[in-house]
């Protein structure tokens, strides 16, 4: 198993660590890495003669990446993005999800894979869950099944690519919510009915984007699972208590740097993304939560607007 890294705190070459002494310093200190693990700081090599591919980095590298790989991959390699790509790219011509970009750049097929799983504690093998979406080849999807599910980390699959990966996208948007109302001390009640109300404009969007995609998803790992555990402990959360707390003074990105130790802040540019999908469709007045966490993070109200608003227009 090969993977692509940086640097280390440092300054030294993260890969040169990691293959010395099977620990990724950086992200996860103190836990052994498998002895099949082998990380390569060139991309092209790393992926040479792998005819299964996992993209693992935040969803704004993407595009870039993927042009990187361009006819240097083999032509039968099966893809997958895993659950730290949560995001979309919004075109000219409409939003793309990211699965859909990496098949449009590639020509690959692919899965999806998202779940109610923070990464330390999966690396210190303890239970959680998640949930592949795929297209139309179930084989596939059971293949990676087998290949990431363990007694500590269960993976079931549903055919539902869109939804399992709108609900990875669009979970991150509540969680900042979640985060203000932590960063606010308005108390669990209020944190719950940010969450039931977060948890409705997920689905309502995700089902005006793809009609295909199905109520059960939301009941999936993906769903309700990832939204409970991410507004609980994720880092959009983190960051987000903290952005409250300074009364929305401190910028996120100067959060992101003093909170999260190299690693990036998905969320946030989410907010921007479906919110511009709102506007591009006319779908505004439909989804004030997205809305309103939308203009919390670029300035324009105050942490404490995230229930006056919602409550205004009901």
């Amino acid at each position: 198993m090969k993977l692509g890294c940086g640097c280390s705190p440092n300054g030294e070459k993260l890969t040169d660590i990691i293959n010395i002494t099977k620990e990724n310093i950086k992200y996860l200190p103190g836990i052994k890495l498998g002895h099949n693990v082998v990380a390569d700081p060139d991309l092209e090599h790393a992926v040479e003669d792998a005819n299964m591919l996992v993209f693992v980095t935040p969803h704004q590298f993407i595009e870039g990446i993927c042009k990187r790989l361009v006819g240097k991959i083999k032509g039968d390699v099966e893809a997958i993005n895993n659950c730290m790509i949560k995001g979309m790219e919004v075109k000219k011509g409409g939003p793309c999800m990211i699965s859909s970009l990496i098949n449009k750049q590639l020509g690959v097929n692919y899965c999806v894979l998202m779940g109610a799983n923070i990464g330390d504690e999966i690396a210190m093998e303890k239970f959680s869950e998640a949930t592949i979406g795929y297209r139309e080849d179930k084989e596939v999807a059971q293949r990676w099944v087998q290949i990431f599910g363990t007694p500590y980390f269960r993976v079931s699959a549903v055919r539902d690519i869109e939804g399992v990966e709108l609900c990875g996208t669009l979970k991150n948007v509540v969680a900042i919510a979640a985060g203000f109302v932590d960063g606010l001390e308005m108390g669990n009640n209020a944190k719950a009915a940010i969450m039931r109300i977060g948890l409705n404009e997920m689905k309502a969007f995700s089902k005006l984007m793809f009609p295909s995609v199905c109520d059960n998803t939301f009941l999936e790992g993906c769903g309700i699972a990832d939204l409970i555990t991410t507004c609980l402990g994720g880092r959009n959360t983190k960051v987000a208590d903290s952005f409250a707390r300074s009364g929305g003074k401190r910028s996120f990105h100067e959060l992101e740097t003093e909170l999260l130790q190299g690693q990036k802040l998905q969320g946030v540019k989410t907010t921007g993304e479906v919110y511009e999908v709102l506007c591009q469709r006319g779908w505004q007045q439909s989804f004030p939560l997205f809305r309103t966490v939308h203009v919390i993070c670029t300035g324009h109200l105050p942490p404490s607007s995230i229930t006056q608003q919602r409550l205004d227009e009901n």
